[in-house]
């Protein structure tokens, strides 16, 4: 069994793959080859939003946005610190200061109480700007963007979603990755639209700011390569990639649909047992990961293991406690969700080609490991 099947997705796509490469080899385009524009394009018209800009990775979908808005010394970037380094990395890599979050113990996005307290301590201690929030559409699931971009527009923020987890996500009719100013994915192989190797893009509305952010990716170009009219960086999606995920865009959507039915399988089979996410109606995950919590995770963990099963822990340790980032500020009453969860949390197995059969076989060894009691915390 495997924890994401990249080779059914493979199987299923069948000669268009190596079709789609074979065109880009002959061709010899493989740098900005037409199909990068075309897959912007498509890229763009899926999410909902005017841009589509592609780039090298996820985390430069992260760090351009900041350097586009000028962010950097003796400013404050909000962020949630249970989630992946690259959020904050960001940060501390245009020159500004992380100011760490806590999360909601519902559903691991940025807690919007923390968050407010967070802002309010930053602005009377007066030694950082409040430039900007990231909220992180963890595990999938689109962050609490009504109230985010409520804070941002009475602070004055700017907003940059990270949905690198979350293409193919939605609230009601609007897609994951077209909140904010400005958003920014991964196109990381394992993400629920992966490609084979690097890659990312941003997503935005406005038409300045995509100008920018396009001359950003490129070395900081005016009307040439050659005409360079602001420090950049090297940050271009390959031709191949893009072709790639021409294909795989194709299949997105019955691929979410898939992991909507697997998802509500787990839901089924776990509610009562382990702790399992919430099902919101109105509210599609992408379901990057599916996470369940119970107070004997690592005793778990090795039973599904003896049994075949991969399990995942993520993330062992928050932002705020990593020997890089612990001399950044924080949320002034503490993260005690943040720290709480890593002790609890465990992935199972998510894609769309998990077969109902094998579902029922997680589902039953977790029952087994149980087996007349509740694990949940």
């Amino acid at each position: 069994m495997q924890f994401i099947d990249l080779a059914a997705q493979r199987k299923r796509l069948g000669e268009r793959l190596p079709r789609a490469i074979n065109r880009v080899v002959e061709s010899g385009a493989y740098i900005f080859g037409p199909e990068v524009a075309e897959f912007e394009a498509r890229m763009a018209q899926y999410i909902g939003t005017k841009h589509a800009i592609g780039c090298a990775n996820g985390t430069d979908a992260l760090l351009i946005p900041l350097m586009a808005a000028g962010i950097g010394a003796g400013d404050a970037v909000f962020v949630p610190s249970f989630t992946f380094a690259a959020t904050a990395e960001v940060v501390a890599l245009a020159g500004a200061e992380p100011v760490f979050v806590d999360v909601n113990p519902s559903d691991y996005n940025i807690s919007i109480d923390s968050l407010e307290a967070a802002i309010r301590f930053i602005k009377e201690h007066g030694r950082l700007r409040p430039r900007a929030i990231i909220p992180v559409d963890l595990f999938g699931r689109a962050a609490d963007y009504a109230a985010i971009e409520a804070i941002a527009a009475r602070e004055g923020l700017m907003v940059i979603e990270d949905a690198a987890q979350s293409i193919g996500g939605t609230v009601g009719s609007r897609k994951c990755g077209s909140y904010g100013n400005v958003a920014g994915t991964s196109f990381y192989p394992a993400k629920p639209l992966g490609c084979y190797g690097d890659g990312g893009a941003m997503f935005t509305n406005d038409d300045a700011l995509a100008e920018v952010l396009r001359s950003l990716a490129f070395h900081g170009k005016g009307k040439t390569q050659y005409d360079n009219v602001r420090v950049g960086l090297n940050s271009r999606l390959d031709t191949i990639q893009a072709a790639v995920l021409i294909e795989k865009l194709e299949i997105l959507e019955e691929e979410m649909d898939a992991r909507q039915t697997v998802a509500k399988n787990y839901v089924d089979g776990l509610a009562g047992v382990v702790r399992v996410p919430d099902l919101t109606e109105g509210t599609r995950s992408a379901w990057a990961q599916f996470a369940i919590e119970t107070r004997r995770r690592d005793a778990l963990k090795a039973h599904l293991a003896e049994r075949g099963i991969p399990s995942v822990i993520y993330y062992p340790k928050p932002l705020h406690a990593q020997e890089a980032y612990r001399h950044f500020p924080t949320a002034p009453d503490g993260l005690p969700v943040s720290e709480a969860v890593p002790q609890r949390i465990l992935c199972l197995p998510m894609h769309p080609y998990l077969e109902p059969e094998s579902v029922d076989r997680i589902v039953r060894a977790v029952r087994e490991f149980a087996g007349n009691e509740s694990l949940t915390p």
